[in-house]
């Protein structure tokens, strides 16, 4: 039987604030197998974005161990981090985080450019072809400010694909969209899925639901299995 895409084991993670120690995940186990659309969900404060940051190495843990496709990850340095992220994971956020000074193009493009051996019309080819699986290929020499909101989420999807990762996290990806282009933009997210990619999507909408194949609820710091939003 193959190994879990991702294990958690008793992930813990606090800060340390003047007024002392505030624990924010208080050993989190979780097993994420390939192809899984997972939502994290709960109520603000619970913990949800610090594991998505986490699952993403883009925020430290204090105790407990990460393994990725079989490999222990959990004391990498912030150089083997970036690597790995770029070679492993893509990501969604919220405010979609396009560079406002670059092309639709050239946003899609960054993540290539950390790339050794990557030459210009192999980024060429991967690009077009993602700015045609979201339908957006007529937009590549616009600016993102030129875009709607759901225009420049599916700018966003494309960047998160154009490395082809195995894994996608997405942070609240409706967050900034009426309700018709959030569905519009988690038909897509569900179309990903469909097509083989794992994904983890923290949400408080619980009408997001009806996208996942599993549910987790965190509940101050801990998983809980009742719905808390």
């Amino acid at each position: 039987m193959s190994s879990p895409l991702i294990e958690l084991k008793n992930i813990k993670k606090k800060y340390t604030t003047k007024a002392g120690d505030f624990p924010v995940l208080k050993g989190i186990n979780l097993n994420i197998e390939e192809g899984e659309f997972i939502s994290i969900m709960g109520k603000s404060g619970s913990g949800k974005t610090t594991l998505l940051n986490i699952l993403g190495l883009l925020d430290k843990f204090n105790e407990g161990e990460y393994t990725f496709r079989g490999e222990n990850i959990s004391n990498f340095n912030e150089n083997r981090k970036s690597e790995f992220r770029n070679k492993n994971m893509g990501f969604i956020f919220q405010q979609f985080h396009l560079i406002e000074s670059l092309t639709v193009y050239q946003n899609i493009e960054m993540p290539l450019l950390y790339r050794s051996g990557e030459t210009k019309e192999d980024r060429r080819k991967k690009i077009e072809e993602r700015l045609e699986q979201v339908g957006l290929l007529e937009k590549r020499n616009n600016k993102p400010f030129e875009l709607s909101g759901g225009q420049q989420q599916r700018i966003a999807i494309a960047r998160a694909l154009v490395t082809d990762p195995y894994l996608i996290l997405a942070d609240e990806p409706t967050g900034a969209l009426d309700s018709e282009t959030s569905d519009d933009i988690m038909e897509l997210i569900k179309k990903l899925n469909d097509d083989g990619k794992t994904i983890i999507m923290v949400t408080h909408d619980k009408d997001l639901k009806r996208y996942t194949t599993r549910d987790v609820y965190l509940k101050d710091g801990e998983f809980s299995e009742e719905a808390t939003i």
